[in-house]
């Protein structure tokens, strides 16, 4: 019903939200509504929560309100949102406000439901409101666990011996020949009124007993309910059953008479009055009818083996009394289930050991260590496994479970150069060869000259026993007999020295440190090295070799020796044996040069790149392979551009992994047609070369980066500095000015440069304009006239501003070359213009004028000084 009911209203979330800030017992989970966790509450909870709400009255703009005010995460009221109209579609058309709907859920009324969930839920400990002493009762958790749910279930099927009373409904189906149904609730006087048969007593009486008496009156109306053979027929069933009134007495969190549904059972009554408390007994709840004891309740038998016979269910007026317990005791250690447990008077250690959940594998179950209180004083007793069915348990005792020791029997052990290290069982009289042979024997890398044993004596001080495993092995020395604990280690050789490698540096494919072997060879690390460069030298290979014991002063021994280029086997590479930290240095040929490229732009006849055919290549002859200057061309304008020490050289590495993945892309086919066996080889053999240029990239870039970081201090150093200076002073690329005119009049000469790798050669059109830029009113371009001088272009830009610092004008030429402005006593000579020149006229710099108490000190010094002035004329 409450379900069904906010789903048609507007508050569908806010009445369930109302939970949060109505009702007494709340405060706290008002304090922290911003932690609650939706989806660490049951179906179950939110329904109880919903049907608190809904008696609250309050409208949905109030709810809403209250909501934002108290901090609810939108996310949970999204979540919350989410569970309702689950539980609406699932549940909700399960759910009756009346008897009539036939395919409804009970429902029970005068019964209040107070949760009060929300401090469990909000807390990772579910018994947060629990002393550490209520903990350890055995049982004591049960009723204040918030996820276990000891709400009686309305929906089972009504059994035969319940006893019907004032308030419950009956509904009674009349089909067959006659069709009828009937809703009746039982009045107070026990009774229910049939129209014209009138009352039918059934109150007190069975749901059997009430069929059959409800049966014979119908037939007063219905005459095919009687005889052999009927037509008609009839179904009792009890829909919304009603309250009833039971008392809870004794040792009780919360005592008191509580409505409850005729369905409950003492669990149910128990779990209402908050369980027994820290005196109340869980062994002995009396449950009273009428004045008379008619069953008592061990809630062990339901915790222990899940029996629920003693769990009755409750009548009217019943009374429940939780008397005091009369033995506790308490078990501590290995066991399962530590605590404080109840005990009857004929249960023995044994029970408790059961209560606890039995021993853990480590305790020691042979004896157990009580101490008990005696009138005077304490005093330890000890329990051993024989009289744990016969020794009386008495209140108050606390039962001591000890630990096995954390030592072995039996136990030797051995490590090192064995083939199966470890643990193993010493029997008697066992020698240190059945050790060994028992992990299978040494491997060859054992050092047979000497093994140590570690024995443990008596008084647990270590004892060392060196022992030579070899003499041992071979009978030339006498065995040892074990004990208990020893420990046998076998050192390895590679233990007791430092491991051995070869190094090579320079011309070959994979530099670095590699494992070094007996007999190896210098070809035989080259081929280690997955062979030589193309830029390799053969025929100048050093070895460095470590040097010892020498007086001298020197540092390393130094061989030069030659290998084959195909790295065949000679006789001079065969008699030459490397030695353990040999580092091999390949030498570059000095004959081998990696190609060079510079290039030319602009108005030549065949602009482009061009490889350089020799190191003292010049512009003159660059230019002359690319046709020479067209018609277009303005040689005054033409410039160098030259890379700076700041370039990103593409290095050897760089350009071999460039030509190599452009030689794998261009092997790709066509999907539909397979590569040739040739292809696919060569396809592997590049794959396999890419990734080991990729391997001394990153090796290389890893022992660069003590240079990144001088480079980045002298970046900070520079940091305060103008960012115009640091600009030029970081820049890639530079122009040089140079007199094409000039080069090609007289090649070879001072004006013709050398190119290098990169350079550029930039020949311009034929330039028509001068550009005025800086401290000038009006900064245009205007048209180049001969005739024009400084001034005049000046002019044109509408003159110098009072800011322009004139005798610093200049002016940067198309070739790249700047002019400044001289001057020579009262005569000012301005830079001549050319064609794509371009003005720079700077600006003052900014001076701060002398405030007045500079002035102020300058007078006080200039009067001290004439008055000291004036003194020494005296």
């Amino acid at each position: 019903m409450i379900l069904k009911n906010c789903g048609e209203k507007p508050v569908l979330l806010f009445c369930v939200l109302f939970f949060f800030f109505v009702g007494s017992g709340w405060s706290q989970s008002l304090q922290d509504i911003q932690n609650v966790k939706v989806d660490e509450l049951s179906d179950a909870q939110i329904e109880q929560f919903i049907r608190r709400a809904e008696s609250s009255g309050m409208n949905e703009a109030q709810l809403e309100a209250m909501a934002r005010e108290r901090g609810m995460p939108a996310s949970e009221v999204n979540k919350l949102r989410q569970r309702i109209q689950s539980l609406r579609s699932g549940a909700g058309n399960r759910t009756s406000s009346t008897g009539r709907d036939r395919q409804g859920l009970r429902e029970v009324t005068g019964n209040d439901y107070d949760p009060n969930v929300f401090d469990s839920l909000r807390r990772s400990d579910p018994y947060f409101d629990l002393s550490p002493h209520q903990k350890k009762i055995f049982g004591f958790t049960l009723f204040h666990n918030k996820q276990l749910d000891f709400s009686p279930n309305l929906n089972l099927p009504t059994p035969p011996q319940y006893v019907l009373g004032t308030g419950d409904q009956l509904l009674v189906d009349i089909y067959g020949a006659s069709q009828m149904s009937y809703d009746w609730t039982v009045s107070p006087e026990g009774s229910v009124f049939v129209p014209n048969v009138g009352p039918i007593e059934v109150g007190g009486a069975s749901v059997e007993a009430a069929r059959s008496r409800i049966k014979n009156a119908l037939q007063k109306i219905y005459s095919g309910l009687a005889g052999a053979n009927p037509n008609t027929f009839m179904q009792l069933r009890v829909g919304n059953i009603r309250s009833i009134q039971v008392t809870l007495a004794g040792e009780l969190r919360k005592p008191g008479s509580y409505t409850l549904p005729s369905f409950a059972s003492v669990f149910n009554a128990l779990f209402m009055a908050g369980g027994p408390n820290e005196n109340g007994s869980f062994r002995n709840i009396q449950i009273y009818r009428g004045s008379k004891l008619i069953d008592e309740v061990d809630i062990y038998d339901f915790l222990i083996s899940g029996n629920q016979e003693g769990n009755i269910i409750l009548q009217d007026q019943d009374l429940v009394i939780v008397p005091s317990f009369q033995n506790r005791v308490e078990i501590e250690g290995p066991v399962r289930r530590p605590g404080l447990f109840e005990i009857k008077g004929n249960e023995s250690i044994q029970d408790l050991i059961k209560f606890a959940g039995g021993f853990k594998s480590e305790a020691y179950k042979p004896m157990i260590t009580v101490r008990r209180a005696t009138e005077s004083q304490m005093k330890v007793d000890n329990v051993y496994d024989r009289d744990y069915e016969s020794f009386a348990v008495k209140d108050g005792d606390q039962y001591i479970v000890g630990e096995i020791l954390k030592r072995y029997e039996n136990r030797v052990q051995i490590s090192g150069a064995v083939y199966r290290p470890g643990e193993f069982a010493l029997r008697e009289g066992m020698s240190l060869t059945e050790l060994i042979e028992r992990a299978e024997g040494l491997r060859g890398d054992a050092f047979r000259n000497r093994a140590t044993l570690y024995r443990t004596q008596e008084d647990f001080t270590l004892e060392i026993l060196s022992v030579d495993i070899g003499a041992v092995l071979d009978g030339t020395a006498p065995d040892l007999t074990l004990k208990r604990e020893d420990i046998l280690n076998v050192p390895s050789i590679y233990d007791l020295k430092e491991e051995f490698y070869v190094k090579i540096s320079g011309e070959v494919n994979r530099t670095g440190v590699f494992q070094y072997g007996e007999n190896m060879t210098v070809g035989d690390l080259i081929i280690k090295a997955k062979g030589f460069k193309e830029s390799a030298t053969n025929s100048v290979i050093e070895i460095a070799s470590r040097v010892k014991d020498d007086q001298t002063g020197k540092i390393a021994a130094v061989n030069t020796i030659s290998v084959n280029e195909n790295l065949t086997l000679r006789e001079e590479e065969k008699n030459f044996k490397l030695s353990p930290f040999d580092h091999v240095f390949v030498r570059k040929s000095p004959g081998f040069e990696m190609e060079k490229v510079a290039e030319v732009e602009g108005e030549v006849v065949y602009p482009g790149k061009f490889a350089l055919e020799k190191r003292d290549e010049r512009i003159s002859d660059v230019l002359k392979r690319a046709g020479g200057l067209n018609q277009f061309a303005y040689p005054k304008g033409a410039t160098l551009i030259r890379r700076t020490e700041y370039y990103a050289k593409d290095g050897e590495e760089n350009q071999k992994l460039e030509n190599l993945e452009s030689l794998l892309r261009n092997l790709d086919r066509d999907s539909t047609v397979e590569n040739a066996e040739a292809e696919r080889q060569l396809l592997e053999r590049l794959e396999r070369r890419v990734t080991l240029i990729k391997e001394e990239k990153l090796k290389k870039r890893e022992s660069s980066q003590e240079m990144e970081s001088f480079a980045e201090d002298r970046y900070t150093f520079l940091e305060g500095a103008d960012s115009s200076v640091m600009e030029i002073a970081f820049r890639e690329q530079e122009l040089i000015g140079i007199e094409l005119e000039k080069i090609l009049e007289q090649p070879g000469s001072k004006y013709d440069l050398i190119l290098q790798e990169g350079d550029v050669i930039s020949v311009p059109k034929v330039l028509q304009t001068v550009r005025m830029r800086g401290e000038v009113l009006y900064p245009t371009t205007a048209r180049y006239e001969e005739v024009r001088g400084f001034r005049n272009y000046i002019s044109r830009a509408g003159g110098f501003t009072e800011e322009a610092r004139k005798g610093r004008s200049y002016v940067i030429y198309a070739n790249g070359d700047v002019k400044r402005t001289n001057k020579f006593l009262f005569f000012t000579f301005f830079p001549k213009i050319e064609p794509g020149a371009e003005i720079i006229v700077p600006k003052k710099p900014e001076r701060t004028p002398l405030s007045v108490q500079a002035w102020i000190g300058m007078a006080s010094s200039l009067a001290t000084l004439a008055i000291l002035v004036d003194r020494l004329a005296d």
